[in-house]
């Protein structure tokens, strides 16, 4: 972090609290955890998730662009963390446990290398601002989280490694058809990424959206939710209470190079401190949440939970 900008959020870092000392549940991307006796644990686990920041000194984006996103690039670093998750999960599996200083699996530098900051990376800053010019969004402008989930969707294509399904529900909804359908004409099911952009209120969050929120992070299929509001998305991992548990993007960091061996210093992609947290009720209601089914059976399971999920 000493190489970090200082911009208003990283000032924040030495007022950040340790976990709570409660006896209510902490969920993390459909696992649960105690407050009490597994501290360690679920710092270990938020560590694990990959954590992309704004970045400075990069590639210029089309060639004459901004060589940094800081200000304007907060949501598409969240839509980086929740496809990362999804890779993590596609590759190596969600128990998977990040060891810092260690030499770390090909495949884990396979999915870092997806993301870093140049323009032949799969789910780079740059493609992200570049496609988004096809959504209406010139570079340098903000994102909502249906824009980012919908450019989400188009670079998977061309990601032949993962080959993953990413579907965008629209209108609130999910179409079990649309995805049984591709998967019947394909005949061959591709790990699914679903992404549900959601409103739960006008200007707040309505209550009775709670509840449901909750359940979402319960969810074994759960990849979290990004959501916000100009320059302050945040991508949530998690629930404690009434606490949403989420890391956040606005910290700049230089930009980082592999070297020849596609090795490369990787402290900077796992946030190493407490996760933030904020009261549930102060989140923005315009989110996307999202799931991955890695099987058939994973997706059924998924339907078979949402069911039952109280309808507000």
């Amino acid at each position: 972090l000493l190489a970090s900008t200082l911009t208003y959020d990283s000032l924040r870092f030495g007022e950040i609290e340790d976990f709570p000392e409660t006896s209510e549940p902490v969920w993390i991307l459909g696992q649960q955890f105690s407050a009490l006796t597994e501290k360690d644990e679920i710092l270990a686990d938020v560590t694990s998730r990959l954590w992309f920041t704004y970045r400075k000194n990069f590639q210029p984006i089309g060639g004459t662009g901004p060589t940094s996103d800081t200000g304007w690039g907060c949501m598409l670093r969240c839509g980086q963390m929740i496809l990362g998750q999804a890779l993590i999960c596609r590759h190596l599996g969600r128990d998977w446990r990040w060891s810092p200083g260690q030499r770390q699996r090909a495949e884990y530098i396979n999915i870092l290398n997806a993301f870093i900051d140049k323009k032949d990376s799969y789910y780079s800053i740059h493609q992200i601002a570049q496609m988004g010019v096809g959504e209406g969004k010139s570079i340098g402008q903000w994102y909502g989280p249906n824009t980012v989930a919908q450019v989400l969707k188009k670079l998977a294509v061309f990601d032949s490694w993962s080959r993953l399904a990413v579907h965008v529900a629209m209108d609130n909804t999910v179409v079990i058809e649309e995805i049984s359908e591709f998967s019947f004409l394909t005949a061959l099911w591709k790990p699914l990424v679903l992404l549900i952009p959601l409103r739960l209120g006008l200007s707040d969050i309505n209550e009775a959206y709670i509840e449901p929120l909750k359940q979402c992070f319960m969810m074994p299929q759960s990849l979290g939710v990004i959501g916000g509001k100009p320059n302050s998305a945040h991508y949530f991992i998690g629930f404690v209470g009434d606490e949403l548990i989420y890391l956040d993007p606005h910290t700049t960091q230089p930009a980082v190079d592999p070297n020849e061996d596609e090795q490369f210093p990787d402290d900077s992609y796992h946030c190493q401190h407490p996760p933030c947290r904020m009261h549930i009720c102060e989140l923005d209601p315009s989110i996307a949440a999202g799931f991955f089914c890695q099987t058939e059976d994973d997706f059924d399971d998924w339907c078979a939970q949402i069911r039952k999920v109280p309808k507000p």
